[in-house]
């Protein structure tokens, strides 16, 4: 059967990656063609755009480089068109996704939806649109199910694909000598793969170098970008910079600091005590305030549905607020405390196999259609 995936940014192609290995042992004649980026490209079929030319994030954002979007949106939907495809899976993303379902929908196409748009967030009534659009709805957080089935729409739920990932990883014994560290304390800086938010966090994370000099700092870089890109922000000789590499990079950490995403529940996963940060357009702030129906912007606090890691947003995520957080992380009593979280975290998110649940369940939905 033929499979067309949309993934916007990183972590969609991380995910995306793997639903289509699962995909391939599930339908042997499987053949996919793609919005991703590397991993997905890895895995095979065709890559017609690449994520880093797509990820926008923040509402003003949006509008300043909405031409871009459209014209993404257009090779998309013509492309889709051309190739026609048996579905269309749809993974996060949803600014841009959601509107892709409701054009597959028009050209009778069916449509899976992998990663649930975060409309328990905010603007819950989208729910009706996506009701509409989406066939198939497959969540990765617990909680979604029961939002789902508020608004009378069955999704089901199959876990979540990071423990794939990370039940496949194999850390590589000479990471630190290969990428010239030593056995000093490691400060993990994870600022995101976008670059608005790397403009915005990697600034202040790399400020808070001098207050630690018992420690090295490695930045988890985007494979996206260049090393000249990174480089323009860095003023401190003990920095180093590894691509491709984050999960080697927290299996050896002591601590983190996080760009609010994806990263913090990868983080949590490999124990590693973190705080999460973020800062976004003033004006995009000021309008989710308004909008954002949620206590916590990060995965591990809304999972377990408390605090957990302590997130500094805005004027908060400052040089001051990541030293002493950090401090306390590496040496005070909040370290045994969100370690101890960290493993009823654990629990909750059970046993890996989303990316084979989710297969599967999409070959069963097309075979008994």
């Amino acid at each position: 059967m033929k499979y067309y995936l949309v993934a916007g940014e990183a972590s969609g192609d991380l995910h995306g990656a793997n639903l289509m290995k699962a995909l391939k042992e599930e339908d042997a004649g499987a053949d996919f063609r793609y919005f991703g980026g590397d991993k997905m490209e890895a895995e095979g079929g065709k890559l017609v755009k690449h994520y880093a030319d797509m990820a926008f994030m923040g509402f003003t954002e949006v509008v300043l480089n909405l031409q871009t979007i459209l014209r993404n949106m257009k090779t998309c939907k013509e492309d889709i068109k051309a190739y026609a495809p048996d579905v269309l899976v749809l993974i996060d993303f949803p600014g841009f996704n959601l509107k892709i379902a409701a054009f597959a929908k028009e050209h009778h196409i069916k449509v899976c939806y992998y990663i649930s748009p975060k409309v328990w967030a905010w603007n819950q009534k989208r729910v009706l649109k996506i009701k509409k659009v989406v066939d198939k709805m497959f969540c990765i957080l617990p909680f979604e199910v029961d939002f789902y089935q508020q608004w009378g729409m069955k999704v089901d739920y199959v876990g979540n694909p990071l423990l794939d990932e990370k039940s496949a990883f194999v850390p590589d014994a000479s990471f630190l000598s290969r990428n010239g560290l030593n056995n000093t304390e490691i400060i993990a800086l994870l600022p995101g793969s976008r670059k608005q938010e790397i403009e915005r966090l990697l600034p202040v994370m790399l400020s808070v170098i001098s207050n630690f000099p018992d420690q090295q700092f490695v930045v988890a870089a985007a494979p996206s970008f260049q090393p000249a890109y990174y480089e323009q922000f860095n003023g401190a000789e003990n920095v180093k910079l590894v691509f491709g590499q984050t999960y080697d990079l927290l299996q050896v950490a002591k601590a983190a600091v996080v760009a609010s995403g994806t990263a913090t529940l990868e983080t949590a996963l490999f124990k590693v005590p973190q705080v999460v940060v973020y800062k976004g357009g003033a004006i995009s702030i000021a309008i989710a305030r308004m909008l954002v129906k949620i206590r916590f912007i990060s995965l591990v606090n809304l999972i377990m549905d408390k605090k957990v890691v302590t997130e500094l947003i805005q004027n908060d995520c400052n040089t001051e607020n990541v030293t002493a957080e950090l401090k306390s992380l590496l040496n005070g009593p909040e370290r045994a405390d969100m370690l101890e979280s960290y493993m009823d975290l654990a629990k909750i998110m059970g046993d890996p196999g989303a990316s084979g649940r989710t297969a599967r369940l999409i070959t069963k939905y097309l075979r008994k259609s």
